[in-house]
């Protein structure tokens, strides 16, 4: 299977994550992470339900991998996220030397990878990402949109 090929089968195994998310009430954001082409760890953003900041999809996904593997350092992986990741999550991505990320959707308003800031191929860091973006993006950004405005509706409705 060539690498676009594969790049879309576990985009979708993230998207599968943001799907449960979503239906947790949680921002539908889904994160995995392959291994000698086995996924190894998956995860979705549970921060509503757990009440705390720091538990994003990737973070999750990157927790369990290190638990897998035994290290903190997971070369050799590669990070498939439904949206770019923000400051916590490159920090983090950085921090675990994963050498590849594979992102969804642009995030405008806080993404750290492309849209505010380059951190993943900032050379002046120990450690730099072979980044591939827009994988999936439409259906990525879909659920995204589609759950910011159900939200607003929901507001709406409550109000009158």
């Amino acid at each position: 299977m060539e690498l676009f090929e594969k790049d879309h089968l576990y985009m979708k195994e993230a998207i599968k994550e943001a799907i449960k998310a979503e239906a947790l009430g949680e921002v539908p954001i889904g994160a995995i992470i392959v291994y000698e082409d086995k996924v190894i760890a998956r995860a979705h953003n549970l921060r509503e339900t757990t009440q705390n900041a720091t538990t994003h999809a990737e973070l999750m996904a990157i927790q369990q991998a290190c638990e897998v593997l035994g290290s903190w350092r997971l070369e050799e992986t590669t990070l498939y996220v439904t949206l770019e990741p923000c400051p916590m999550c490159a920090g983090a991505i950085l921090q675990s030397r994963i050498p590849r990320v594979v992102y969804g959707a642009r995030d405008p308003k806080a993404g750290c990878v492309h849209s505010l800031y380059q951190l993943l191929n900032d050379s002046r860091l120990n450690h730099e990402c072979d980044v591939t973006e827009g994988v999936l993006a439409d259906e990525c950004g879909l659920m995204l949109t589609n759950f910011f405005k159900g939200i607003r509706e929901r507001k709406k409705r409550n109000k009158k």
